[in-house]
């Protein structure tokens, strides 16, 4: 089991690797002229305080985001990212404001869509889902849902635009949410096989946490842009077995050039966030 409530964890490694691919990948789709429809199936509270509440409890984004902020040296997609978290932070024309706050997904991709994109965002949490509705208060293109993003999904795919993101990113409460995971990747290939998906898998000590990433390559045979697999291990498992040693991203229809910007950005990213000196990443990709 992985108790992963978002607001524990907000800025660690795990939302570095998985907002660093997010903002990329937005960067390059909004590139194309036609709208954009974003389908968040777990989007938490949204945006996260790093002065008070929960993530001060855990404090884990001090070896995350914390270990970044002011970094000039790192590869221009490390940079694009700390741009969104600097913006979030009031930015404005200082180059690096104080880290007070941290983006969550929907802010995320808030920050970069355009009008005419869209962004439907889903959370069953009571306490998560009223945080989200009031950040995400003001924003016409944004709808929030208060209801199960995995059946939810199915009645967004495909969207009218025909270019579609997904966010899959559960917080893997129970050893089911692997299989539901699966499971919605599966529909959501049968229904809209061109959609770019993203799916955020924690790196733990359990067979299913090491299978899925397996059992989402074998179905990538649905996606005609084929897969991306991305890895990044920074820390040990406690001597119980327990604890968040790193995180997957995994891709359908990733956008081209993508792979090549990892290629850069996940050694360094590697080598800062390094907890052990066992660290690691791993980036594999297949386009038919």
């Amino acid at each position: 089991m992985l108790a992963y409530r978002h607001a524990f964890h907000a800025g660690n490694h795990a939302d570095v690797l998985k907002h660093l691919i997010l903002s990329e990948v937005l960067r390059h789709m909004v590139e194309k002229d036609k709208p954009i429809t974003i389908v968040d199936t777990h989007a938490g509270a949204g945006a996260y305080s790093l002065t008070e509440g929960y993530a001060v409890k855990q404090g884990e984004f001090e070896q995350g985001i914390a270990k970044l902020w002011k970094r000039e040296d790192a590869p221009d997609a490390i940079k694009r990212y700390l741009k969104v978290v600097r913006q979030f932070n009031g930015g404005g024309n200082r180059k690096w404001p104080e880290l007070k706050a941290y983006p969550g997904s929907p802010m995320v991709s808030q920050l970069l869509m355009r009008p005419e994109d869209r962004l439907h965002l889903y959370e069953l949490h009571p306490t998560d889902h009223k945080l989200l509705e009031a950040t995400m208060a003001g924003h016409a293109n944004v709808r929030v849902r208060k209801s199960d993003g995995f059946a939810g999904l199915k009645a967004e795919l495909p969207p009218p635009s025909r270019r579609g993101l997904v966010l899959i990113d559960p917080p893997y409460e129970i050893k089911s949410d692997y299989s539901a995971v699966l499971t919605c990747v599966r529909e959501a290939l049968k229904r809209f096989p061109q959609a770019v998906i993203l799916v955020w898998i924690p790196q733990v000590r359990l067979i299913e946490s090491a299978d899925l990433p397996k059992r989402l390559q074998a179905s990538a045979t649905a996606a005609p842009r084929g897969w991306l697999h991305a890895r990044l291990t920074v820390q040990q498992a406690d001597p119980q077995g327990f604890g968040l040693m790193g995180s997957h991203m995994f891709l359908y229809n990733a956008p081209f050039g993508l792979y090549d910007d990892l290629q850069v950005a996940l050694p360094w990213l590697t080598e800062q966030l390094a907890q052990y000196p066992g660290a690691s990443h791993e980036l594999r990709h297949y386009a038919p």
